[in-house]
């Protein structure tokens, strides 16, 4: 296998072996030209999502109770440049996942604004659906069966791989053969301890609380590289590629991505049947044209995963 600069590739890789891509930091603070999102287009898109009649939410309890409150409480971050950032200029969060929960807002409440917020990471995605702090998550969540024992999950609604993050000009580390006797970080409480495990055995893995402190570590050479999912490596490559690189190939099982739902809740069918809607209207292509395929150069979007698969 062989290193490799993902923007200099053109990003066609990224569709061959999965379909999404991933969470960023603050760590950066401005956008380079031509990777902005389209705001207005993102709006529009979210506002005239699809609304459920009635009948559909007096069905199922959780939509029943989300709708009573009049808001939907979302457990999720900030700081996902291309699926969940906040603009400061008007306190907007857009995104791929941003603009899923704003449409299952407007679907069960007939306004796309009415949310609230409750940051997350990845150890703390459980927490906050199992003390009730949240209705649903949405923060690149990857479906397992050990997260199920304790939440449920609807979708998938995308997947992914694994992928090894390197500093530019590491010419030591080139795919997976190269992280024997390396120092490799992780994400605590993400499915990258248990990949490392088993596919790289003899590397010397760190576990981070986050993606942001993760990649500063590899920046500043107290690691040699970092392996997480690869949804959350192309928003850095997309962002800073003189900064970083992706040695080898995607490799590992495919990853699908779910909304977090309380333990055995009547949600999980109400938001399958969201996410089948909008892949049936033509919203889900839409959204993630505006939020990854236009910011990434890629021109048609993939073909969502079967959902309850």
């Amino acid at each position: 296998m062989k290193k490799m600069n993902l923007l200099k590739k053109g990003l066609g890789i990224f569709l061959a072996a999965t379909m999404m891509v991933g969470s960023a930091s603050a760590v950066f603070a401005e956008e380079p030209e031509g990777v902005a999102i389209d705001k207005e287009a993102f709006d529009a898109l979210v506002t005239a999502g699809p609304v459920a009649d009635d009948a559909a939410i007096e069905a199922s309890e959780w939509a029943s109770a989300v709708k009573e409150a009049g808001v939907l409480r979302v457990g999720g971050v900030r700081t996902s440049f291309l699926f969940s950032q906040l603009d400061e200029t008007d306190e907007g969060l857009r995104g791929f996942d941003a603009g899923l929960f704003q449409l299952l807002a407007q679907y069960i409440l007939g306004d796309a604004s009415a949310y609230e917020l409750t940051q997350v990471d990845s150890s703390t995605r459980e927490a906050v659906l199992t003390d009730g702090a949240v209705d649903a998550v949405f923060a690149t969540y990857s479906i397992t069966d050990s997260r199920k024992e304790v939440i449920s999950f609807a979708g998938p609604y995308y997947t992914s791989q694994q992928a090894i993050l390197i500093k530019a000009g590491n010419t030591d580390i080139t795919g997976l053969d190269s992280l024997a006797g390396k120092t490799v970080a992780t994400q605590a409480g993400s499915t990258g301890p248990d990949i490392l495990a088993e596919y790289a055995p003899d590397a010397v893995v760190e576990e981070f609380q986050d993606d942001q402190q993760a990649r500063l570590a590899v920046e500043q050479g107290r690691v040699d590289a970092y392996v997480t999912d690869y949804t959350l490596l192309l928003n850095a490559i997309v962002k800073n590629p003189d900064a970083y690189e992706l040695a080898g190939d995607v490799f590992g099982p495919e990853d699908p991505y779910g909304i977090g739902l309380p333990k055995d809740s009547d949600g999980v069918q109400f938001v399958n049947d969201f996410l089948k809607t909008i892949e049936e209207d033509g919203t889900w292509a839409k959204l993630w044209q505006i939020s990854l395929g236009d910011r990434t150069g890629i021109d048609t979007a993939p073909e969502a995963p079967a959902i309850g698969e």
